[in-house]
């Protein structure tokens, strides 16, 4: 990691200690805003409570604090954020889109995918992202700011409230959650955290398109979320025509951070591998995926591509997806194929914040 990034990652994780939203805080971190005010540690968990369990957003409902010192901390200018729902959309599939408002007119998008029990919530890490990948609506949106460990928990605790417990939760939103480390890291801590939202490590999974330095730190964290990998190419020329990113990061550095990971965790990582008609979808394509896999222990998302207003790709076709996981399934590499969810309402793989332009009013929308 240069000394630009460095500087960068001080500066965000000093600029959340610094925030006075209570939302933003570890257990950890409570305490020592407690012990600083003259009160005893333990009414951290209640206030990491009754914010991340119980969905309160007034300091003055934190009923177990004595009134006094509920309001010292309003005094000292503590404060609980929550963020605005814009807008909610539903396909027919069942997939919900939930736009959400931040300052400055901000907005990003969180998608809640239902497969039987399992209730999926993807969240968002940035308003907009940097890492310009060709075939995703997201890139095409100008950067303007990373979310805090709140804002991303948020996402949970607002869903959750509304529509019942979510069983998994994937950082694949809008932006790039490795560029965004300490609040990401810190928003893991905070959903896996028994006091509240209590979610277990092997249900929060990760995803990066491949910041090597920042995966690698993720290595030596206390807690190991799932890591999945957007790779969507089997070499260096291909992946960078796509995804910028492979410029600075090619495909053998990535992967000797990836070996680094699973020293440390013992995990296998997933590889994202979004089909795209004519460019990456071929059996030589698939071939070549098995070469540079074959030594890593890992499964594939095979994930059926999803177009969007103004994107000159289009998807490989059902059929030759299935050809395409048939030579890798014989190479021993498991995958999974990902059919489309959510593609009515643009809350699909690489759709999201393609319509945010049209999204102006508040209030409930059906997409039959």
């Amino acid at each position: 990691m240069n000394e630009n990034s460095t500087v960068r990652l001080a500066s965000v994780k000093l600029l959340e200690t610094m925030s006075n939203n209570l939302k933003d805080k570890t257990v950890k971190e409570l305490e020592q805003i407690i012990a600083g005010l003259g009160q005893k540690k333990y009414l951290a968990k209640y206030i990491f409570q009754f914010i991340h369990a119980e969905n309160v957003t007034e300091i003055s409902q934190i009923t177990p604090l004595s009134k006094a010192f509920r309001e010292k901390l309003i005094k000292n200018d503590y404060h609980i954020s929550q963020l605005n729902i814009l807008n909610k959309l539903t396909d027919k599939d069942g997939t919900i889109k939930y736009v959400f408002g931040l300052d400055n007119g901000n907005r990003v998008e969180t998608v809640l995918l239902l497969d039987g029990k399992r209730r999926t919530l993807c969240v968002s890490t940035q308003a907009g992202c940097k890492m310009g990948c060709e075939f995703c609506a997201t890139g095409k949106i100008k950067f303007r700011r990373n979310l805090s460990a709140g804002e991303i928990a948020d996402q949970v605790n607002i869903v959750q409230k509304g529509t019942g417990k979510i069983s998994n939760i994937v950082y694949m939103g809008m932006g790039e959650p490795l560029e965004n480390y300490e609040p990401v890291v810190k928003s893991v801590q905070i959903l896996n955290d028994p006091a509240g939202r209590n979610i277990g490590i092997r249900h929060i999974t990760v995803s990066t398109c491949g910041i090597a330095p920042a995966i690698k730190k993720l290595a030596y964290e206390k807690l190991h979320p799932r890591l999945a990998i957007s790779l969507n190419a089997p070499t260096n020329e291909l992946r960078t025509s796509l995804m910028p990113i492979n410029k600075k990061y090619p495909i053998a550095r990535l992967l000797e951070a990836v070996r680094i990971y699973q020293f440390k965790v013992k995990e296998r990582v997933t590889f994202e591998y979004v089909m795209i008609k004519g460019i990456n979808d071929s059996l030589l394509h698939a071939g070549q995926l098995v070469k540079l896999l074959r030594a890593v222990k890992c499964n594939v998302n095979l994930i059926e591509y999803n177009p969007h207003g103004g994107c000159k790709y289009k998807g490989s076709g059902r059929d030759t997806i299935s050809r395409f996981a048939e030579v890798i399934e014989e190479a021993g590499i498991e995958n999974t194929i990902r059919l489309k969810k959510g593609s009515s309402i643009c809350a699909a793989c690489g759709q999201l914040g393609a319509n945010l332009n049209n999204i102006s009013s508040t209030g409930d929308k059906h997409t039959a």
